[in-house]
């Protein structure tokens, strides 16, 4: 059966082309990926609800040419929602989907849209993140056994902020970090932070951690991607399926679990597939929930914040100011978005 006609939630969907092999090395078809994200709804969508969505899409497979989609298509179903979102870069209004139910993730799995790449921001207040992500991206040889050494400190730098975080796999080769806000907040906040700390443990880890993009500087490395904590800018979601050989999936992980490929250097512990996440999932429930819940503030560092190398992070914060990222003098004091 390549073709079918199912009815979710009162809303029917025709689903296409069932038996395409998506992920060739793995045998893994179009039907695989809409069972995938189907059993996962629960857990993913409070993570995509409400919030504008990129997806990646790969209608020839992994192996095919992919791209990226920010506009809701022009054949979407009517019940599809979608949020209005003025794009200054593109000087137009971008109608973003919102995954908000079932039959939308199913609509978008059918699409081939294997990546989904959500706003850190909620759609109705675009420009207050909701949560921090440092984005730890491994040069090889180092791989996330690094990672996780870079995310362990990074934890400690926000224990003594008591502030919580929570590590995810990228789904890909590295490990990322979220810190829950749901507190007012803008960018230009957390991006200072975020830039604030990356500085501090490549001061304190130069011989593992880079706090910019150096291609040259990358080999065995960790580059700590502060700059993704951007309204610009999107983060693979949770749970999401990425386009590698095998179905892999950006994965909650404890901080056990953290620690114990740290000291066994076994990277693959931290590797999941499709299969094995809806299992965790309905064994050790959503990891990530913390995420959309728990109310955390940020210290300002401009009033002299006290931590493990609070000099250095002060030092940083006052950089960042002096020379703020290229373009945010400019938007500062506009409205609207510009994705």
């Amino acid at each position: 059966m390549t073709d079918s006609s199912v009815d979710i939630q009162g809303r029917n969907l025709k689903l296409s082309n069932l038996e395409k092999v998506l992920y060739p090395a793995a045998g893994f078809t179009k039907k695989d990926v809409i069972d995938y994200y189907a059993r996962i709804a629960p857990a993913i969508i409070p993570h995509l609800a409400g919030r504008a969505l990129t997806r990646k899409r790969y209608p020839d497979g992994v192996d095919g040419e992919p791209f990226f989609e920010k506009n809701a298509p022009m054949h979407r179903p009517d019940w599809v929602k979608t949020a209005p979102i003025w794009s200054g870069r593109n000087r137009r209004t971008i109608h973003y989907v919102l995954a908000d139910d079932l039959a939308t993730l199913v609509w978008l799995a059918n699409l081939a849209a294997l990546e989904l790449h959500p706003s850190l921001a909620l759609a109705e207040d675009i420009t207050c993140p909701t949560e921090m992500v440092f984005d730890l991206d491994p040069g090889p040889p180092a791989n996330i056994v690094q990672c996780c050494q870079v995310g362990l400190w990074l934890r400690e730098i926000f224990e003594h902020f008591g502030l919580q975080s929570f590590p995810k796999t990228s789904g890909s080769k590295g490990l990322q970090i979220y810190i829950p806000l749901n507190t007012p907040a803008t960018y230009d906040v957390t991006k200072l932070f975020a830039h604030a700390l990356a500085q501090l443990l490549e001061h304190d880890h130069p011989d593992l951690v880079l706090s910019e993009m150096s291609k040259q500087a990358r080999t065995g490395k960790v580059f700590v991607d502060w700059s993704q904590n951007d309204e610009h800018k999107t983060t693979i979601a949770v749970y999401s399926l990425r386009a590698r050989e095998g179905p892999t999936v950006s994965t909650p992980v404890t901080w056990e679990e953290v620690e114990k490929a740290l000291k066994k250097k076994d990277a693959s512990l931290l590797v999941f597939e499709a299969a094995r996440v809806v299992a965790r999932f309905e064994k050790m429930g959503d990891l990530f929930e913390p995420v959309l819940e728990l109310k955390q503030k940020l210290p300002d560092l401009r009033k002299g914040a006290v931590a493990p190398g609070a000099e250095t992070i002060e030092i940083a914060a006052q950089a960042d100011e002096e020379h703020p990222t290229p373009g945010r003098r400019k938007r500062a004091g506009k409205k609207g978005t510009k994705h």
